[in-house]
């Protein structure tokens, strides 16, 4: 185990560093000078050059290449171009907010989504599992945007359950209070799409020589489905989880920007529209390593599920 999880690592050191040349590549060459950007339209030349300066963008490519080289081996990004502030701290402080959300409505997709496709699977072909993917065809078919709206509008303004919006200073209250509204969304939006996949895996174990033997030995449809179904249907569902996650950060962001939740997705909104390079490259490395570690994770997970996958 010690050996895979050393090869695997060393495997990502030229992933990684290919992120970082193509983000350093992309936003020097492609993303235009930020200096004009930051010194505005009616700016003048000594201003121009006196904020490249400050930026170190007056400095050769390779210098600056080698500067966005340490930052990433130091997770020090400097300090954000808009505010001042530490890259870090800015990070730091909204990863909290983000999680709040996103942990819970993680949970909840997973959980509801892997009982409910067994559920559907476990009656398949019939009129129930017929309705319910129309029901999820037509959730699907439904914006983001009209979940927000309408029940925003709905059950926070009109009936007053939920507060419109707002983030407060405890866990506890942010968790029972400012978060719920926003979970339930998140979780309409996301359950159709994981069920009806989900669904999917549950079928194509459903079909193998082994649900039949277990079913030649008398074994009951309840504990051939919740037990033996379920745990070869598991690889899937991990793999689509671990996938899942570094994009839910940034994904989050219309729930965050119309909620008002200080977190990641919402800070991304923030720098692009501030031309904030530092953060949107802090975020988009981030995402890049969480990405390849929640794979490793998921490769881990394979084994711990199933002893009989063998690990290369």
């Amino acid at each position: 185990m010690s050996a895979y999880l050393l090869r695997r690592l060393w495997q990502m050191l030229p992933t990684m560093l290919g992120v970082v040349l193509l983000v350093f590549l992309l936003f020097n060459w492609v993303g235009g000078d930020p200096a004009y950007i930051l010194a505005g339209k009616m700016s003048s030349a000594d201003s121009i050059a006196n904020i490249r300066r400050q930026l170190g963008v007056d400095q050769p490519y390779y210098v600056q290449l080698g500067i966005f080289l340490k930052q990433v081996l130091t997770f020090d990004f400097g300090q954000s171009w808009a505010t001042g502030e530490s890259v870090a701290s800015i990070l730091g402080s909204r990863l909290g907010p983000s999680l709040t959300v996103l942990l819970p409505l993680t949970v909840l997709e997973t959980v509801l989504g892997i009982a409910l496709a067994l559920a559907v699977a476990f009656v398949r072909g019939s009129l129930s599992d017929r309705a319910v993917m129309v029901v999820c065809t037509v959730g699907m078919s439904v914006s983001i945007l009209v979940y927000i709206i309408g029940l925003q509008y709905g059950l926070a303004y009109k009936l007053g359950w939920f507060p419109v919006q707002g983030w407060g200073d405890s866990l506890g209250e942010n968790l029972l209070r400012y978060a719920v509204l926003p979970i339930l969304i998140g979780l309409a939006v996301s359950l159709a799409p994981t069920l009806r996949l989900y669904r999917s895996f549950m079928l194509d174990e459903v079909g193998q020589d082994y649900v039949r033997t277990a079913r030649a030995k008398g074994l009951s449809e309840t504990r051939v489905m919740w037990v033996h179904v379920l745990r070869n249907a598991a690889i899937p569902v991990i793999t689509h989880v671990m996938a899942s996650l570094p994009a839910l950060l940034i994904g989050a962001f219309l729930l965050e920007r119309f909620f008002g939740i200080p977190g990641i997705g919402r800070e991304v909104i923030l720098a692009v529209e501030r031309s904030d390079f530092p953060v949107i490259k802090a975020i988009t490395v981030y995402v890049a390593a969480a990405t390849m570690l929640f794979n490793l994770l998921a490769d881990l997970l394979y084994q711990a599920v199933d002893p009989r996958v063998q690990l290369k």
